[in-house]
């Protein structure tokens, strides 16, 4: 993996001094909407644009001083970014919220009005792109993801600015992704995304990725639900499989998981001793927040984010102390 000095210029802004990604994630856009709708008891159109910039700046300005960067979307989230602590770098999503629900595959699409140059003159440090992906989809779908990821690469090679790929995996005949059959998949599933994702064409520089098993699916885990899809040994065996696939760095996401899931799903991979070099934490760190802000309002959601916000981000910076520099996947010298 060959990073110009401009990149790593960038990936430098986006870690701490250790090397370390410790980011807070705050791009969501559809599922913020609907979930502040819910918390206040009205329809989601009620939901107004400066009702999601709040949110955002409210938690940007808290968790920021705790984090060495926040990922953000371009759309409701420039005020937060400009609300951000100095120590903190910027990611911004490139893509549309959600996926193309009229055609089989859960196809990706764009933001209309931006473009990479765009998102560097916004100010980003690094450009997150999401997609759904499944080794086990069909061919054709799965060539278009692959173009499609390919023209991404090639416009952040162009623009010198770091390319985050995050890959949400989903069973593509229907199946619900939290139960115990999808669990038994999953490990299959992102370890084929890691691999394949791994590939120079692709022009990744930092894969952001699911764990590869659900914690409440193993056995003896701290958030075991009594059935089991995986010994805690074939898990650990696990995370180290799907780590020795990845040839670039790569980070884990929390996944709309809560706290004490992702905390453990963390603990496995320091257990299992995986080369991973940080998080993206969002939901994880501040979705029980969305109750108090629909009811209360901004101040309450600043006071809730002070307190149980700040709990949850020192808890996630607690379980990644054993994630490993970046540089090392990436073939550099430490604190270059």
């Amino acid at each position: 993996m060959q990073l110009s000095e401009g990149k790593i210029k960038h990936m430098n802004a986006l870690s701490n001094d250790k090397g370390v990604i410790a980011a807070a994630a705050m791009d969501q856009r559809g599922s913020l909407r609907k979930s502040i709708a819910a918390a206040k008891g009205v329809p989601q159109e009620q939901v107004t644009n400066e009702m999601m910039e709040e949110f955002k700046i409210c938690v940007s300005k808290v968790l920021t001083p705790h984090a060495s960067a926040i990922l953000l979307d371009p759309e409701f989230g420039l005020p937060a970014a400009k609300a951000r602590a100095k120590n903190a770098g910027l990611l911004l999503a490139y893509e549309e919220s959600g996926y193309d629900n009229t055609k089989p595959g859960r196809l990706p699409d764009l933001l209309p009005h931006l473009s990479v140059k765009r998102i560097k003159d916004d100010g980003a440090d690094a450009v997150k792109i999401l997609i759904y992906y499944t080794p086990f989809d069909d061919a054709d779908v799965n060539d278009i993801k692959h173009a499609f990821i390919e023209r991404i690469g090639a416009e952040c090679e162009t623009y010198d600015i770091p390319f985050f790929l995050e890959f949400v995996g989903y069973d593509h005949k229907g199946g619900d992704e939290k139960g115990l059959e999808y669990a038994r998949k999953k490990p299959g599933i992102v370890i084929g995304a890691m691999k394949e994702f791994s590939k120079p064409q692709y022009k990744v520089d930092m894969l952001k990725v699911e764990v590869p098993v659900n914690a409440p699916f193993v056995e003896g885990s701290s958030v075991y639900k009594g059935v089991a899809a995986y010994t805690r040994k074939e898990a650990l065996d696990l995370y180290r499989k799907a780590a020795d696939e990845a040839t670039k760095p790569f980070i884990y996401l929390s996944a709309g998981v809560g706290n004490a899931e992702f905390v453990e799903s963390l603990n496995m991979a320091a257990e299992a001793g995986t080369a991973y070099s940080g998080v993206l934490c969002g939901r994880a760190t501040w979705k029980e927040g969305i109750p108090v802000y629909g009811k209360h309002g901004g101040k309450a959601l600043e006071d809730w984010l002070q307190d149980e916000g700040l709990k949850n981000i020192n808890a996630v910076n607690e379980a990644i102390k054993p994630a490993k520099p970046w540089q090392l996947k990436a073939g550099l010298t430490v604190g270059v």
